[in-house]
């Protein structure tokens, strides 16, 4: 099995779902694969990249942990923004997660909440307090709830 087979499967995708994410045809995954053709450096950083979970990938059965993360962080109420509430997440997106922070929480804890997230999900987290938040943000926001992992 040629290492880009491997990864793919790794990532749980498809040829064509890969080829997608990559902006090439599912014919050429196929020749990568089989050793018919050698990637190019370029394919291939752009081949490992759209191997990345979008950050709604990385979150998927991770609910409850970040939950926990935040109350040890002194948030409550975390709800997902942005793209990845809109569903329109890639793997160049970021988690954006916003958060209502207890009156003794600080910056500092909200910096090492995003840093404890961003750990476990393996993807860039921005962390935001409600208190700051536009009303666009507080109407499109996504409440977190945990899920049982499948």
């Amino acid at each position: 099995m040629t290492e880009i087979r491997a990864m793919r499967l790794a990532a749980g995708l498809t040829q064509a779902e890969l080829a997608a994410r990559a902006g090439t045809a599912r014919p050429n995954i196929a020749a990568y694969e089989s050793g018919a053709k050698v990637p190019s450096p370029e394919v291939r950083e752009r081949l490992i990249a759209a191997m990345r979970p979008t950050p709604s990938e990385a979150l998927r059965g991770h609910e409850a942990e970040v939950l926990q993360i935040a109350e040890r962080n002194g948030a409550t109420r975390v709800r997902v923004i942005g793209s990845v509430a809109k569903g329109r997440d890639t793997v160049d997106s970021d988690l954006d997660l916003l958060v209502d922070p207890a009156p003794t929480t600080s910056l500092f804890d909200l910096f090492h909440l995003e840093d404890e997230v961003a750990q476990l999900l393996g993807v860039e987290v921005e962390v935001l307090s409600a208190r700051t938040a536009s009303a666009e943000m507080l109407a499109t926001a996504v409440e977190l709830r945990p899920t049982s992992a499948a």
